[in-house]
């Protein structure tokens, strides 16, 4: 009864994309009556061969509530819960869930989770003698068994192009693929000892004269800022009008190595490209961080006003910004505002005034669901805008303005960060890269937010906004023509570790010339 509980009312997502690719016709109607037979005996399958006297209500009554809350995800944003949407959750704080809460999801929760929970706690279950149980449970499973090979046998002909050609209509089912993806989560996440970091560039040394400027550089992580919403590639509304006044480079076709925060970070700071890198690389090898504060030479700090570092500022300074205790520039609510990581920053920069300096400000940015609350009143420049984090019950319109005002106060921001590294120019060599996380989709198809599997990511969630401000003496450094003569050409994330090594010409083994953005081949 849970099975078929499950297949009727937590699988819209799982039919409704079904219906897209095998429209409801009389020829069609079959096979998709079919894939509920499966689904169903599938779950029936799995229960049974998990069920005790000790297991079954307990199991049951807990994927019946989690099921509800991933059925309710997926309708809303059109999102795949797939390991690295499950890490995003294990590391989502109290205040981005509070972003996502409804009163829908509640009652997602409540009818579709908490009411048959509570009638599977409170069914009276009679467990028969050890023998007649397993012989119950060996005709359950040869029967679910007998269903599933009779269903794909009949409808063969759709069956072959079901599991060939739209392996991605399975993403979707429900509870099976968020199990599934829970097993592929812990695997990939936990190892049988503990974590042992190698080191990584201990060899790392700055080529230049001790005596020469030393260089003060700000890298800025953006949130979900995608790339054909900035007016620096051609979006047609001023969603930058600040930084267009500043002398800056501007990288346009420049591609994330994730689709979500959890992943792209970790990532974009590890020394490994997308198609190599994993979590349990990224956890198990030092970063750009380390190797940089390996010359000595190079003061290194991160200041985080999203979520954390994920995992990548362990062995280097941390200030988390995202609560009063250190930002100043908050409001009632406690929405924290980018700007204030800037607050007090000049105590690090002299304090260390005899290094270089490389300064990581993690941006809360454009996160969502809720861009309302990512900006100031004043910065509300494109009306009407979404006010509700139930994106789905807002015009498309309502959802871009909102966004695209956050992008606004992203602007402000950056521009602000450029007029504070102007004040030390006379002194250092500064700079400043903004590189955004990943991108967002607002809507389009009906996608919302981000963290769809990369394969089958629109570029709205891959596509990120990225540029470089240099200061006058850092200008003398690099090579700005050819800088300029590259800025169109494809980028990835996969740069970023080499490119930064090259800014403070540190000489190492681990460096590879041909991904530094100021010294490659391109």
């Amino acid at each position: 009864m849970t099975a078929i509980f499950l297949v009727l009312f937590d699988n819209y997502s799982f039919f409704h994309n079904v219906l897209e690719v095998y429209p409801f016709a009389f020829a069609n109607s079959g096979f998709i009556i079919s894939l509920g037979v499966v689904l169903a005996s599938v779950i029936t399958l799995l229960f049974t061969l998990v069920s005790s006297k000790y297991t079954t209500k307990t199991i049951l009554i807990t994927v019946l509530i989690v099921s509800s809350m991933t059925n309710y995800f997926m309708n809303s944003y059109k999102v795949v819960i797939d390991d690295t949407m499950i890490r995003n959750m294990m590391q989502t704080d109290m205040a981005e869930s509070l972003d996502l809460l409804s009163i829908k999801q509640v009652l997602y929760f409540i009818f579709l989770g908490l009411l048959p929970a509570f009638a599977v706690y409170k069914a009276k279950i009679e467990y028969r003698s050890f023998k007649k149980e397993m012989f119950s449970k060996i005709i359950t499973v040869f029967g679910a068994l007998a269903l599933v090979l009779l269903s794909v046998f009949t409808f063969s002909k759709y069956y072959t192009s079901f599991f060939r050609e739209h392996k991605p209509l399975r993403y979707s089912t429900n509870p099976t693929y968020w199990i599934y993806s829970t097993g592929k989560y812990i695997n990939k996440t936990f190892n049988s000892g503990p974590i042992i970091v190698k080191p990584w560039g201990e060899d790392a040394k700055i080529d230049e004269d001790a005596n020469t400027t030393k260089k003060l550089v700000i890298f800025v992580v953006g949130e979900a800022a995608r790339a054909d919403h900035f007016s620096l590639n051609g979006y047609e509304r001023d969603t930058n009008p600040r930084l267009s006044k500043e002398d800056i480079i501007n990288f346009s076709n420049v591609f994330s190595c994730g689709t979500s925060t959890a992943e792209s970070v970790p990532c974009m700071f590890s020394p490994f490209d997308r198609d190599e890198y994993t979590y349990k690389k990224g956890i198990t090898h030092e970063n750009i961080l380390d190797v940089l504060a390996h010359t000595n030479d190079i003061a290194v700090l991160w200041r985080d006003n999203n979520s954390d570092s994920k995992g990548m500022a362990l062995r280097v300074p941390y200030e988390n910004y995202k609560s009063n205790k250190l930002n100043t520039i908050c409001t009632d609510e406690g929405e924290c505002r980018d700007v204030g990581m800037l607050v007090g920053l000049g105590d690090f920069i002299e304090k260390n005034k005899d290094k270089n300096m490389f300064i990581v400000l993690h941006q809360m940015g454009n996160h969502g669901p809720a861009y309302y609350k990512r900006y100031p009143k004043e910065f509300e420049k494109f009306t009407p805008v979404c006010e509700t984090n139930q994106l789905e019950e807002c015009t498309q319109e309502e959802i871009k303005n909102a966004y695209d005002n956050a992008l606004l106060y992203t602007d402000f921001f950056l521009s602000k960060t450029i007029s504070f590294l102007k004040q030390y120019d006379k002194d250092y060599k500064t700079a400043m890269f903004y590189m955004s996380d990943h991108g967002e989709s607002l809507g389009e198809g009906g996608v919302y937010l981000h963290g769809l599997p990369y394969f089958m990511a629109p570029d709205a969630q891959t596509h990120i906004g990225a540029f470089m401000w240099l200061g006058e003496k850092m200008k003398q450094d690099v090579n700005i023509e050819k800088l300029e003569a590259v800025k169109e050409k494809k980028f990835t994330q996969d740069n970023l570790f080499h490119s930064m090594l090259g800014v403070f010409k540190v000489k190492t083994k681990v460096y590879d010339k041909d991904l530094d953005v100021f010294n490659g081949k391109h």
